[in-house]
């Protein structure tokens, strides 16, 4: 596959700096490498930050929080907004340079900037109702009422495979909170990162210009790195909340520094997640839906299908239109408006893609697709052809999170029977389940049916809208971002009780006369 029209991956990523306004890493010589999954090939080079530059950044942000803090919501609200008029302006650009630098298709970079003016639209709006309830009292001339008030800087730890957006889900509502942000981005994508605080720097200029109140210095910094970034983020005490999006291990090193200190976390971590397919389904909508969340992101989204669990009655057609699927998606080059699947982010993904097919083969179970894949022009590139491998039992691979486009399928015989099996996990973030029988949809959103934070209904398990609180259970960490009122983890809650009598009455009754 040659694609003669489309520029190198480094001369396309400056260009869309240039497209953006923002300036680009050139003057960085001697920096940590970062490279395009696309060919493989360097595209910048980045200065790391060290533990002095984490705490200068933190302190930075704790100075902005004083300001912040007493700013009003709805004018904090309005910097929010300025960002998405960037955003907007500066789509094309980032969701480019989302793409060379992540690898998915040019549509999904695109997606994700939207993503990120849609949460911006939610927070705006939000800006303007983040408050309490007013409680009855039991006693008179007594009144109770709950106050939110703004908590401090929130760490942001982000991962590749979403370089922009799970930043937005968590700095569009802290900062309409109150809260300042310091952000420590893959280390894979901090290309996407230096373009949004670029966004980000001269939206804070427009809010100085039109306002009249400056936007502190220190209210979103960037600090890029390793784990050891994100280590010392954990550990830092003016730090009141940790928004860390990675892997199960990821969190479990950095959940207990963060409870140590008696930190809030939010964690978005792994997701084994599953579908299953009733016999009552539209079967043409059901397969283009496993088909998407399945290979879309190349299978790199914290919410790609992963298992899908087909009714008996139906498993021959269901598994014979999939592969049919699977042998004609087109494979390439992710700026290309005919790709479907990318490339893997590097050669060590790759490599745990083949290891895992390697396994499944040795079970002796049948595997279509998933080989490596040469792209011409790009042979560097990490490209794999999407795999099915049919399962007689949820066992070995099947129970592990591979981060790459393989997708498991096991027939079931009753709904009892694949629900348990869905939930039969370690983890629990997204699932859904294809149905046109009404009691089998409700059955699976009740209490004893999927034990996901996402459980759906004939869509799949990806491409969550920002309206609702993402988040899962399980070894998937808990704890929600975005949308409906994952906002109060950003704030702190008082109870006030307000005397406007004379008298001093106790609650329940007590007396105490002085």
């Amino acid at each position: 596959m040659t694609l003669p029209s489309l520029p190198a991956p480094k001369d396309d990523v400056r260009a869309a700096f240039t497209e953006l306004g923002v300036e680009f890493p050139e003057k960085v010589v001697t920096g940590r490498a970062i490279r395009s999954p696309i060919d493989g090939s360097e595209i910048a080079r980045v200065a790391d930050a060290d533990p002095g530059d984490v705490r200068e950044a933190v302190g930075r942000a704790a100075i902005a929080f004083q300001q912040w803090r007493e700013t009003p919501a709805p004018l904090r609200g309005e910097l929010v907004r300025l960002l998405s008029v960037e955003l907007r302006a500066g789509k094309r650009a980032l969701g480019r340079v989302i793409t060379i630098e992540a690898g998915k298709v040019l549509s999904e970079g695109l997606g994700e900037v939207q993503e990120m003016i849609d949460v911006c639209d939610f927070a705006v709006g939000l800006s303007r109702q983040v408050g309490g309830r007013t409680m009855p009292s039991e006693r008179p001339g007594h009144r109770m009422m709950e106050t939110w008030h703004p908590l401090g800087p929130v760490a942001i730890i982000s991962a590749f495979n979403f370089p922009a957006a799970v930043w937005s889900w968590n700095a569009a509502l802290a900062l309409v909170c109150g809260d300042p942000c310091v952000w420590k981005p893959s280390e894979k994508t901090p290309l996407t990162a230096l373009a949004i605080q670029g966004l980000f720097a001269r939206a804070a200029t427009r809010f100085a210009e039109t306002t009249g109140h400056p936007a502190p210095e220190g209210l979103s910094t960037l600090v890029l790195g390793d784990k050891g970034v994100g280590g010392a983020l954990a550990d830092d005490r003016r730090v009141p909340l940790i928004s860390a999006t990675g892997s199960c291990r990821m969190g479990a090193e950095l959940a207990p520094r963060a409870a140590k200190r008696f930190a809030r976390t939010i964690l978005e971590l792994g997701g084994n997640n599953a579908a299953i397919l009733a016999p009552s389904a539209d079967i043409g909508l059901a397969v283009r839906g496993a088909v998407f969340s399945a290979v879309g992101t190349a299978g790199q989204r914290c919410t790609s299908l992963r298992r899908l669990f087909v009714h008996e009655s139906v498993y021959g057609d269901v598994i014979s239109r999939l592969k049919d699927a699977y042998a004609s998606v087109a494979v390439g080059d992710p700026r290309s408006t005919k790709t479907l699947v990318g490339p893997l982010i590097d050669g060590l993904a790759m490599e745990k893609m083949q290891n895992v097919l390697a396994s499944a083969r040795q079970m002796g179970v049948p595997v279509a697709g998933g080989e490596p894949m040469k792209i011409e022009g790009l042979e560097k590139g990490q490209y794999a052809r999407p795999a099915i491998v049919e399962m007689a039992e949820q066992t070995g691979p099947m129970l592990e999170e591979t981060f790459a486009p393989i997708l498991y399928v096991m027939q079931y015989a009753n709904l009892d029977e694949a629900v348990s099996l869905q939930n039969d996990v370690e983890q629990g973030l997204s699932s859904s389940i294809f149905t046109t029988d009404l009691r089998e949809a409700e059955r699976f959103l009740s209490a004893s049916g999927s034990d996901c934070g996402i459980a759906n209904v004939n869509i799949g398990t990806s491409g969550a809208e920002i309206g609702g609180a993402f988040g899962g259970e399980k070894a998937t960490g808990g704890g929600r971002e975005s949308g409906s009122d994952s906002w109060k983890t950003y704030m702190r809650r008082a109870t006030n009780t307000i005397n406007y009598s004379p008298d001093l009455p106790l609650a329940q009754g007590v007396e105490f006369d002085v």
